[in-house]
């Protein structure tokens, strides 16, 4: 029997959890004018074929200079890796942990060792993809000519299949590797995600034993015939031949809507996702039916729904799941997040002997990390506390801002502050978000005063006197 059971009001964002593994940073510049998608088959050898040439000649590699807020201070670190001309106007597919917002200056070389500077387009840490374009008066201006690169269909592709993996490996510009497909849908959870982001989530990977490299990180996995089916990603740390590539097919996708908006805009409605292999018997289910739910986040739309960690689902709008295997879960994962934002989903849900229906309006996914911000003088770095964070800690709010270093020696760290620490009240004035501690710093530039902090540790208020 099936009972519908109406949602309350939603008024509550969410996040989802995600673990990410230690990868190797990288970067490849992939050129190609998408007209669609074509076949992968190819009996020229790379050196014959000009595909493969003119896939040569789209790698770029990519300088990036970026700006964060570690130990309490401003810094400027430096990077390098490897992308892939997509256009005739410039536009460039690398990694989000490549490039990423944070950058401040982006160079790229071309294949003729030609630099001129980029400008970041669009970034998804949700994929691990970024797109970036070429300043393109300064490459007219100075005559700059390079090719552009063209996608295949990572869906044809089979295990055992003779790929490249194309970069600029430690620095080294426009160096090729030769390996096959190992699996062309990996499934693996992530811990640290893209520069502290999550990743990985809604879509499988290809593994391959072609060498991969830091450096070669955002760079094309291609055909024999130069088609693009990949965007090398990461390996494992301390392994041998176990490198990964975004999906061309997954590539594809985020490119059009970066180009279009910029970003990637995700339905959330807050369920962890499990396995249902070996426990269908427990279940009462039929093999290859459901998709178990793990957890259910705190104040998410689920949540607010009645949804609770046990339950099964079935079908998502009358479609079944099947969640037995840990590979099928990120395509169920992208089919929820694929749903306009607010949009009602309607889950057929078991729970015990039952079915029940419940309708769950969707909310905007965000991240766990939020803006980041520094002040010298007082060796101290914050970031705005997300509702994800808030609800991944189990916080009554998202108010107040979270430190995430503190530099020895500084005002901040002699007060006994510390990394993890929310700070909510200064000289009882409340901090709402980076705003309000921003304001304040300004005032203590121009008037360097002793300041009574107001923080949060461990669930804990503590006071603290930070002296100029």
């Amino acid at each position: 029997m099936l009972k519908k059971r109406v949602a309350p009001s939603i008024t509550h964002r969410g996040k989802l959890r995600i673990a990410f593994f230690g990868f190797v940073m990288g970067l490849s510049c992939l050129g190609f004018l998408f007209t669609g998608c074509q076949t992968t088959n190819s009996t020229f050898s790379p050196g014959v074929h000009p595909g493969f040439e003119n896939l040569l000649n789209a790698v770029v590699r990519i300088d990036v200079r970026e700006v964060t807020f570690e130990d309490g201070a401003k810094r400027y670190v430096a990077g390098v890796g490897s992308g892939v001309i997509l256009s005739r106007d410039g536009l460039i597919l690398t990694n989000a942990h490549v490039v990423s917002p944070r950058a401040v200056e982006i160079s790229v070389t071309l294949a003729n060792l030609e630099r001129v500077n980029a400008t970041l387009v669009g970034w998804d840490h949700w994929t691990d993809l970024a797109l970036i374009r070429i300043n393109m008066d300064a490459a007219s201006r100075r005559k700059l000519k390079f090719s552009h690169a063209s996608f295949g269909s990572s869906d044809l592709l089979k295990p055992g299949q003779t790929v490249y993996a194309v970069g600029t490996p430690h620095g080294l510009s426009r160096t090729v590797t030769r390996g096959i497909i190992s699996n062309t849908d990996r499934y693996f959870e992530t811990t640290d995600g893209v520069k502290g982001y999550e990743t990985g989530s809604f879509s499988t990977w290809l593994q391959t034993d072609a060498a991969i490299n830091p450096g070669n990180s955002g760079g094309p996995l291609v055909t024999s015939d130069g088609k693009i089916i990949g965007i090398n990603t990461r390996t494992y740390l301390g392994a041998q031949n176990l490198g990964f590539a975004i999906p061309s097919m997954t590539a594809i996708r985020i490119k059009n809507e970066l180009l279009k908006k910029g970003r990637v805009e995700r339905s959330y409605i807050g369920v962890i996702p499990g396995v249902l292999q070996d426990l269908e018997g427990f279940f009462q289910l039929d093999a290859n039916s459901g998709m178990l739910i793990n957890n259910v986040d705190l104040g998410s739309p689920s949540a607010d729904a009645g949804l609770r960690a046990g339950d099964i689902i079935l079908a998502i709008n009358e479609d079944k799941v099947d969640g037995r295997f840990p590979e099928q879960l990120p395509s169920i994962q992208n089919r929820i997040a694929s749903f306009p934002v607010g949009s009602t989903i309607d889950l057929l849900i078991k729970r015990g002997d039952e079915g029940f229906i419940f309708p769950v309006v969707t909310e905007l996914l965000e991240s766990r990390v939020g803006e980041e911000w520094g002040f010298d003088q007082w060796g101290l770095s914050v970031q705005n506390i997300s509702k994800a964070y808030a609800r991944e800690h189990r916080l009554e709010s998202d108010r107040g801002v979270l430190v995430i270093g503190t530099q020895s020696a500084y005002p901040a760290a002699k007060a006994g502050i510390r990394k993890g620490d929310i700070i909510t009240t200064i000289n009882q004035i409340e901090i709402e978000d980076l705003l309000g501690i921003r304001q304040i710093y300004v005032a203590f530039e121009e008037n360097p005063e002793s300041l009574l902090f107001e923080t949060l540790r461990n669930r804990s208020v503590s006071f603290y006197v930070l002296n100029p």
